[in-house]
């Protein structure tokens, strides 16, 4: 059900981002206790605003009540990833050459099933992390197939 949603909410709402030259980053469809949200989270190269969010949430809003695809009573939010923004599409790895990334795996490698570093590559089929340990520099390749979630990461210096 929540994957037939999400599609849905993503069909309606790029029209809408587009002419806004803002970008659909994820949406989640989730029940929260007794409660379920729909969350749209969108950014741009100069990153969003309150008011843009405003904007998509009002337009998505009327579209979702037109269209009236979901059959429960929900919460739409629509708000910016933040800064530990999701990597979900090839383009989003791709963008993020040369950030701090922070990467799960669904099975270990090389004994590890998570990785914090910088993202050095991405080829369509292979993540490359340059990972500091201590003084030295560790390269890990991680098969794009096998990357469960990936992020962001904020660090400190």
């Amino acid at each position: 059900m929540s994957k037939k949603v999400t599609e849905i909410v993503e069909e309606m709402v790029q029209p809408i981002l587009e002419p806004l030259n803002l970008e659909l980053v994820d949406i989640e469809y989730a029940k929260e206790g007794k409660d379920w949200f729909l969350r749209v989270f969108i950014d741009s190269e100069t990153g969003v605003d309150i008011e843009d969010c405003g904007t998509v949430s009002e337009k998505l809003s009327e579209k979702l009540d037109e269209v009236d695809p979901i059959p429960y009573n929900y919460f739409l939010e629509v708000s910016s990833p933040g800064a530990e923004r999701p990597l979900k599409k090839d383009k989003d790895f791709e963008k993020s050459i040369g950030k701090q990334v922070y990467l799960k795996t669904y099975e270990p490698i090389d004994g590890e099933k998570e990785f914090e570093g910088e993202l050095t590559g991405f080829d369509g089929m292979t993540v490359t992390i340059s990972i500091m340990i201590k003084t030295r520099k560790r390269i890990v390749e991680i098969p794009y197939e096998k990357v469960a979630s990936a992020r962001l990461a904020v660090t400190f210096n």
